[in-house]
């Protein structure tokens, strides 16, 4: 059976003007769901945002079938964007992160200079490093490279730990000296 073509562009044209009073309507609450946000986000310029992703599962979705239910049917899309934020949030651990404070870590600063010192005075400190005996180098980078304790040190190389100590206060008197000679 066909269908009779003026009932369906009357009914296009119902929906068409149904779909233009919501878009209205959902624009004249776009104050209050910026309020509703507000009270609940502590970050505020997540506010806005957060309204846009309101409008934009709305036009996903598409119209209610009544307006009658509208405020519900946003604030009920407002809540279940709220909710998604929480989620990623948690998932992100967003309330973990700290923002960097340069005062306290400094700035990045990559000066040529600096980076032409930073490199001198890590070859130099090389450099200072072959030139000690051996087994005082091992000791040495065992100690401040891997971190290992002096007692471990000492059961690793055979030695007391004493010998280690001293041995370590030689090490850094050596690269002091270096050091001193590189300025």
């Amino acid at each position: 059976m066909i269908s009779d073509p003026r009932a369906a562009m009357a009914d296009g044209d119902d929906e068409a003007a149904r779909n233009d009073a919501f878009t209205r309507h959902a624009a004249a609450m776009r104050g209050p769901l910026l309020a509703y946000f507000r009270r609940r986000v502590h970050d505020a310029t997540e506010c806005e945002d957060l309204v846009q992703e309101v409008f934009l599962r709305l036009t996903i979705r598409g119209t209610p079938d009544h307006l009658d239910g509208a405020n519900g049917y946003i604030f009920q899309t407002a809540a279940s964007v709220l909710a998604d934020r929480h989620r990623r949030r948690l998932v992100r651990h967003a309330d973990d992160h700290v923002v960097m404070d340069t005062d306290m870590h400094g700035g990045s600063d990559f000066d040529p200079h600096r980076i032409a010192a930073g490199r001198q005075a890590l070859f130099a400190a090389a450099a200072a490093l072959l030139t000690m005996p051996e087994r005082t180098r091992t000791i040495f980078l065992l100690k401040r490279l891997d971190g290992l304790r002096y007692q471990d040190i000492a059961v690793q190389i055979g030695i007391s730990v004493s010998a280690v100590e001293k041995h370590v206060v030689r090490a850094m008197q050596h690269l002091m000296i270096h050091a001193g000679e590189e300025r």
